[in-house]
């Protein structure tokens, strides 16, 4: 009995105290309730606060026409272009870059920041106002899982167009299979399943991300690639733990100094005019052994008559060529279509066609472009250490169940498009 009137009064109680907040909340007059709107921002700036002018960077259009145009005085450009230089020269504004003009939304509209798109993701922001404050920002960049499939009907390239992919996933996957896979062997009915990440801007896709696994059936094998941190640096191993990769030789010589470096404007030292030097000059006694530095087939041997004088081109796989120059002379035996190994000498160190004295002339194209031989990353091609193996068959067996899944699909023709 006394159990009931507790519980009775407990309840009654709990409804006086709910029936009194409810007049309370009753008693707050609505009109002072405010909403709170948060602002659009574009680069940062409110955008409701502005009139935006979108636009291109037209061919042979400066900062200074763009600027004018819209009212900002010469004066006031010229002090931007001497502040900004720490920040960015704006003598590097490109044309075809996007930029957006912020004005006042006064009746006489007054231009208050220019800011010009870098790239997809950077920006700078140039304050048009007493302050003319220059500061660079970066958009957010969404990051999307993906995955896809294809099958090879006249090239990879078109594969991925053919697939509504972005074209730029054949060059990553001819990278990741560069010691494994002859890309320029690619034949009908090669096929690939990939996990990858697509990166987007604005709801815009600006690239490819990282790449997490690949299956490519290249004539009838199945090669897959991993992608897994090994003491902090992320590389890719097959399903047996294997590196995908191997190392170059960090110089294809041994040589007393680097005389030249790689430049894009370089004073020549026999022409005496400025051309772009894609390669690097190693200073060396005549006769000095050259090496390849990598394993490959030499696909141009010969007599350069633009300066080169004697020369070897080593192609190691579809991405990466080696080129050696002013040679004295060949190794034995080594002629074009001649397999060549790490570490195999292929020439001898000479002064021939334009230059001054005995130097190797070395250059290093990747995927059809040089690049600064110095600054070419040697991959590990260690294993996965027994350390870490256990972690990585969790990943490898996670990967593979999820590339499984992926269907493959009859291949799409471009003319049935």
């Amino acid at each position: 009995m006394i159990l009931a009137g507790l519980g009775l009064f407990i309840a009654i109680t709990q409804y006086s105290c709910q029936s009194k907040a409810e007049k309370r909340v009753e008693q707050i007059p609505q009109d002072t309730i405010v909403p709170v709107k948060q602002p659009v921002l574009k680069y940062g700036l409110p955008v409701d606060s502005f009139n935006i002018e979108f636009g291109k960077v037209k061919n042979n259009q400066y900062l200074s026409q763009i600027l004018n145009d819209r009212g900002v005085s010469m004066v006031t450009i010229d002090k931007i272009a001497r502040k900004s230089r720490s920040v960015f020269d704006v003598r590097k504004i490109k044309s075809g870059e996007n930029y957006a003009i912020f004005s006042s939304l006064d009746s006489l509209p007054e231009a208050k920041y220019f800011v010009y798109e870098n790239s997809p993701v950077d920006y700078t922001i140039f304050e048009l106002t007493d302050t003319l404050g220059i500061y660079q920002g970066k958009k957010k960049v969404e990051t999307v899982l993906r995955t896809a499939q294809g099958e090879v009907e006249t090239s990879l390239w078109n594969t991925m167009i053919d697939n509504s992919l972005d074209p730029m996933l054949a060059l990553e996957l001819s990278d990741i299979f560069a010691w494994t896979i002859d890309f320029f062997a690619v034949q009908q009915g090669d096929r690939f399943r990939v996990i990858y990440d697509e990166l987007y801007v604005d709801s815009v896709s600006i690239g490819i991300g990282e790449i997490y696994a690949v299956q490519f059936d290249h004539y009838g094998e199945e090669n897959y690639a991993f992608l897994f941190d090994q003491d902090g640096r992320l590389d890719y191993f097959d399903e047996n733990g294997k590196s995908l990769r191997k190392a170059f030789l960090k110089a294809p010589l041994q040589f007393s100094r680097i005389s030249s470096r790689f430049s894009n404007s370089r004073m020549h030292p026999v022409l005496r005019i400025r051309r772009p030097h894609h390669g690097v000059d190693y200073a060396a006694p005549k006769g000095t052994p050259v090496m390849s530095i990598g394993d490959g087939t030499v696909v141009a041997r010969g007599y350069q008559k633009s300066g080169g004088g004697n020369y070897l081109k080593v192609k190691h796989n579809s991405v990466y060529t080696t080129t050696y120059m002013h040679l004295s002379g060949f190794a034995k035996g080594i002629t074009t279509g001649t397999r060549v190994k790490q570490g195999q000498v292929i020439g001898y160190v000479g002064a021939t066609g334009l230059a001054t004295g005995p130097h190797l002339d070395f250059r290093v194209a990747k995927n059809g472009s040089y690049v600064d031989p110095l600054k070419v990353k040697a991959p590990p091609v260690e294993p996965v250490k027994e350390e870490n193996m256990e972690r990585y068959v969790v990943l490898k067996d996670s990967m593979l169940n999820e590339l499984n899944k992926i269907e493959w699909q009859e291949p799409i023709l471009a003319d049935s498009k």
